[in-house]
């Protein structure tokens, strides 16, 4: 997909900051440290749309950033492995609980797993919770320059078996690249 414009527009905290102005919305979700924010700005073409940290965990808030003028991808909070009081992560928790279930206008969730990581408890749960509110899923698995073809194969089996997927997981690579024009395909078909 041709990116023109990618501009961030407002952080919201619960219900009444949710953005509802019919336009369609893609969110991201996954762990801390999965690499949320370089994948999304990979897939817009920018360097610093999203902030990244060495940190997991600085996404804090439900941020909207406009693609296009067009739709909206949704950064949520990262579950897990943040350094942050456990009330903190149980009120992020409840903030992307709301927004998933309330916001009309998303058309799909990328969920994004470490491709050498295993999916834990909080990922299952996730997905478990999406397909009970008929939430399509797209799944991303990211940092696969740090893999060999062989485990890149593996991790992609390994994950639709976890999840009972029908097709593949998509493998990306935010530093490489790789997986990216396959996973705007994806993306585009929700839009």
């Amino acid at each position: 997909m041709k990116i023109l414009s990618a501009e961030f527009i407002s952080s919201a905290v619960g219900p009444k900051q949710f953005l509802a102005d019919k336009r369609p919305q893609i969110a991201f979700a996954g762990r801390s440290n999965v690499g949320k924010s370089s994948l999304i700005n990979s897939l817009v073409h920018r360097k610093n749309l999203v902030k990244t940290s060495a940190t997991p965990g600085k996404t804090q808030m439900v941020n909207y950033f406009l693609i296009n003028s067009e739709f909206y991808f949704v950064d949520l909070p990262g579950y897990g492995y943040s350094r942050v009081p456990k009330g903190v992560t149980d009120s992020w928790a409840q903030m992307i609980e709301s927004y998933l279930k309330n916001s009309a206008d998303l058309r799909a969730v990328v969920i994004l797993l470490d491709s050498r990581r295993e999916p834990d408890e909080r990922d299952q749960k996730l997905v478990e919770w999406l397909r009970h509110y008929d939430i399509p899923v797209i799944f991303t698995l990211t940092k696969a320059d740090k893999l060999k073809r062989q485990e890149a194969s593996r991790a992609r089996q390994v994950i639709a078996s976890a999840f009972e997927m029908n097709g593949q997981p998509v493998l990306t690579s935010a530093k490489d690249g790789d997986g990216i024009a396959e996973l705007w395909k994806q993306i585009h078909a929700y839009l």
